[in-house]
């Protein structure tokens, strides 16, 4: 039996948000322009993209869509987005040899990964993260890797580079335990650890140093050199990580594809909160735009039936909070607030495709009855802006990340604003969201091309019940920054009259 939307809605938890939702999202979605597809390019999934200059004009028919911004002048800017849904193994297969490369010139000739981040960066081996452990090994000469990993995932790791392995039936593992083989044993718990490293020594070990991406515990390593007696351990987590900060091309282009429908997802809740404002919740909007736009990511992506190792890691949601909950960085309360006039706001939200993407936030004003705007809310609203705006002028390769916080916290204090600082103003983006480095008036990395952070030099004040934080996906460049959202941070976009 095939459930529609609207009767997984009319059954689920959406039903609380009352029986107009679904006219309502209609009557939005109607709004939207659907972009035609450029005839010149060539996807390799089921959704056509155009060019970035073709994809803004045909938005002109939604109120919100029509605003957003179109190519960045100058030398630098957003890429064109990619036409894949993931990165394909031919790029993994090529990180993998820049890794290989890389720890050659520490005389380290193998490398033992057990952080997921890690091992689905150099493999592409996408995986659920749970008590259950999984980890790769090659050496420098394997064309395939080797893994450790657990019976559940048995299909999934077979099906995608796979060379060799060492699986366990479940957490806590039982010796000889395989009940899918029709073996059973009780309370023979397998040391995993051991387990993984004898798999290892059987599978062959290339030189004398095996390459980590973390630290052993002292019982790991006693355990280490029991199976490796002579060898040298030696943490690589550094060169992992810092393949993960520096952004390739590749990447860039799926992130900014994660952007296109993000972009969409904010002129969709713009929209939504004008068309039928003061008769909602903020709830409701954010539930009713990531609804919409997944519906939108997920029909456009090629799922092959849902077929495994496809529409890997993508994913976008939206919330949007109004009046005092703004005037918190993390609050603790739930977003439901009636959405009314004369009170700040906030659209929110990731998304990504294939594990690239970020945050993109856009911070806003409702005015009052009057049709006039807080002045107290306008002043922060205009020092926060004017901030993020100092961070895209500034990140640039050179700088440090200590430097640009220096100059945006003073910018903050010098406007009066110092009791209203609640944070740093951005940290490292990637696959996991946050990610070293961070513009923290303590980290004094020197920024490259191609380092990605979030932009979020926010301002909180709870007596007032306001607060005006942003984000986005800002790329390192050469003489500037650059972003990746195409939403405006104009006060056309972000004053809103209900």
């Amino acid at each position: 039996m095939k459930t529609n939307r609207r009767d997984l809605l009319k059954s689920g938890g959406f039903a609380l948000l009352g029986s107009g939702l679904l006219k309502r999202m209609d009557r939005v979605a109607g709004m939207q322009a659907s972009p035609e597809p450029d005839a010149g390019v060539q996807a390799q999934s089921t959704v056509n993209i155009m060019s970035l200059t073709e994809f803004c004009k045909e938005r002109a028919k939604g109120p919100s869509q029509s605003k957003l911004l179109g190519p960045t002048p100058g030398e630098e800017g957003p890429p064109q987005p990619a036409t894949y849904d993931r990165l394909p193994l031919e790029w993994n297969k090529r990180q993998v040899k820049i890794f290989k490369d890389r720890l050659a010139e520490r005389g380290v000739e193998c490398f033992l990964l057990r952080d997921p981040l890690n091992v689905i960066y150099m493999t592409g081996y996408w995986h659920t993260t749970t008590e259950r452990p999984q980890a790769t090994f090659m050496n420098k000469n394997d064309a395939d890797p080797w893994y450790l990993y657990p019976a559940i995932d048995r299909n999934l790791v077979k099906g995608w580079w796979y060379g060799d392995g060492a699986m366990y039936f479940d957490y806590k593992h039982s010796e000889g335990g395989f009940p899918e083989e029709g073996k059973l044993t009780e309370g023979k718990t397998v040391d995993l650890f051991k387990f993984m490293l004898e798999g290892i020594k059987k599978h062959g070990v290339q030189g004398k140093k095996i390459g980590f991406d973390g630290d052993f515990s002292v019982g790991e390593m006693v355990i280490a050199k029991q199976i490796f007696p002579g060898f040298q351990f030696v943490n690589i987590g550094d060169v992992a990580l810092d393949m993960r900060i520096m952004k390739t091309p590749e990447e860039l282009a799926l992130c900014r594809r994660a952007y296109t429908y993000f972009d969409r997802a904010h002129a969709y809740a713009r929209d939504y909160m004008l068309t039928y404002g003061r008769g909602t919740t903020d709830y409701e909007v954010g539930a009713a735009t990531t609804l919409w736009i997944m519906d939108t990511l997920l029909s456009e992506l090629d799922l092959a039936n849902n077929a495994s190792h496809h529409g890997v890691g993508s994913d976008i949601g939206v919330q949007v909070r109004v009046g005092p909950m703004t005037a918190y960085p993390h609050p603790n309360q739930p977003i439901f607030h009636k959405i009314d006039r004369g009170l700040a706001f906030q659209i929110e939200g990731d998304s990504y495709i294939g594990g690239h993407g970020g945050e993109n936030y856009r911070a806003g004003i409702i005015a009052d009855s009057g049709g006039n705007f807080d002045p107290h809310m306008v002043k922060l609203w205009e020092v926060s802006k004017h901030t993020c705006d100092m961070q895209v002028e500034m990140q640039k390769e050179g700088a440090t990340c200590s430097s640009i916080a220096y100059a945006i916290h003073k910018y903050q204090i010098d406007q009066g604003c110092a009791d209203y600082i609640y944070h740093r103003p951005a940290h490292g983006e990637g696959s996991e969201g946050h990610q070293p480095p961070y513009m923290a008036l303590g980290d004094t990395t020197v920024l490259k091309r191609g380092m990605c952070f979030s932009e979020e030099p926010g301002l909180y004040d709870p007596e007032h019940g306001c607060g005006f934080n942003w984000s986005d996906h800002v790329v390192t460049g050469l003489k500037s920054g650059y972003r990746m959202s195409r939403v405006p941070y104009s006060k056309d976009w972000c004053f809103l009259k209900i």
